[in-house]
């Protein structure tokens, strides 16, 4: 059984006449030889009836104190409403078409509420109906605990449920269809001439996404790495080839008889950061001090970076939604902070980026001369980032794409 994921977000399930479309690429996998196994997300974007953010606007207009096991049940309703359309339509067209809510396709979760982590995925029931030629729609996003209860998955989570199947099942290939071509150099709403890029590898696509892009969820390229099954991202609007992610890219030639390796992959971003420049004061004993401070942030399940040392303070960087709770902990463990808010992350990645040293001299010479001042620097293998204030985002992110040149 060759069995093909496909997954495709709200806004390609908004509207009757983008789910005709939809309908047609699930068509053209079965005439394919495949065996579709669809995962849908809720309806539409914020407005709409039936989107996710929708739900949650209604109840915080009554009561702001619901619950996090409430708040999972309530907009797990949207994939259940998405799905059953979706079964509908498909029916229609004289297909044969059932719907499994994410625990009925076995989709075992922890109990961590709104942001939920998968332990396993128990596939039986949804090969049971494959093999009567049934194509399985699954809601995205959401599973079920050990004891019953109904969870959710986060922000993005239908790429998670998707490559989870995808791994279950193991399935051909992996599907997530979307609104845009592909993955892109950068954000096309900043940059004009950002392309899309045929072939990434998982850990630079990871690295993106991480690092603010949001076409896919960097927990979904990681579920998919560890069978190495090929992921791509298309586009349901067209029929482009999308983006292929593998853990390998062909090189690219460059001229005749010559080849090159991809030093730079593209530029991503992420807005509403804050710095934190915590003083050590008259402590004796700094290391026990940044210990005690990072120790208190992962506990409040705060995720920091941009961490840096000096003799006199300790540097790192929060989201503007967890700053307020990250300087009240730092308050009550009696130190001190100076804030800088309205920052922005802009980061460039690429496949094992850290073996060309010039491009680190080069990023901030060309920032410098664009008259953006970097705050903070930080590198790993796979990306380059740097902490700048926010109004100079857009302009790091086009200066960056335009001096690297990031043609495909």
């Amino acid at each position: 059984m060759r069995i093909l994921i496909q997954k495709f977000g709200g806004t390609s399930v908004a509207t009757a006449q983008r789910r005709a479309i939809v309908a047609s690429k699930v068509s053209e996998a079965v005439h394919s030889g495949y065996s579709p196994v669809i995962v849908v997300s809720a309806i539409g974007r914020s407005g709409d009836p039936y989107a996710t953010d929708t739900f949650l606007s209604i109840v915080r207009g009554i009561c702001s104190e619901l619950s996090n096991r409430e708040s999972d049940l309530l907009i797990s309703c949207g994939e259940v409403i998405s799905g059953a359309i979706l079964v509908s339509t498909l029916s229609s067209l004289g297909f044969k078409a059932t719907l499994f809510t994410g625990w009925q396709a076995g989709i075992i979760t922890d109990d961590k509420f709104g942001d939920a982590r998968i332990i396993r995925v128990e596939p039986g029931k949804i090969l049971e109906q494959l093999t009567q030629d049934k194509i399985v729609v699954v809601t995205g996003f959401q599973g079920i605990t050990e004891n019953g209860q109904i969870t959710t998955l986060g922000r993005g989570g239908s790429d998670i449920t998707a490559s989870a199947l995808g791994v279950a099942l193991n399935a051909t290939a992996i599907d997530i269809y979307t609104d845009v071509e592909g993955i892109m150099t950068a954000d096309p709403r900043i940059v004009e001439d950002a392309q899309t890029i045929d072939t990434v590898t998982f850990n630079e696509i990871c690295q993106m996404a991480y690092q603010g892009a949001k076409v896919i969820h960097p927990r979904s390229v990681e579920i998919a790495m560890q069978r190495n099954i090929p992921l791509r991202i298309k586009s349901t609007f067209s029929d482009g080839p999308g983006t292929l992610l593998t853990h390998m890219y062909p090189a690219r030639k460059t001229g005749p008889g010559t080849t090159s390796d991809r030093a730079i992959t593209g530029i991503a971003h992420t807005p509403n950061i804050v710095q934190l420049r915590v003083l050590k004061g008259d402590s004796k004993d700094h290391r026990l001090m940044s210990q005690k401070i990072f120790k208190a942030m992962a506990l409040a399940d705060i995720g920091i970076d941009f961490v840096r040392e000096q003799p006199t303070a300790v540097f790192y960087t929060v989201q503007d939604e967890v700053a307020p709770e990250a300087i009240d902990i730092l308050s009550n463990l009696g130190f001190q902070a100076d804030i800088v808010t309205s920052c922005a992350r802009v980061s460039v990645v690429g496949s094992g980026i850290t073996n060309v040293p010039r491009i680190i001299s080069q990023l901030v010479e060309v920032l410098a001369e664009a008259g953006v001042t970097v705050l903070q620097l930080a590198d790993s293998h796979t990306s380059i980032r740097v902490l700048v204030r926010k109004e100079d985002m857009v302009a790091a992110v086009q200066t960056l794409h335009k001096k690297f040149c990031l043609r495909v």
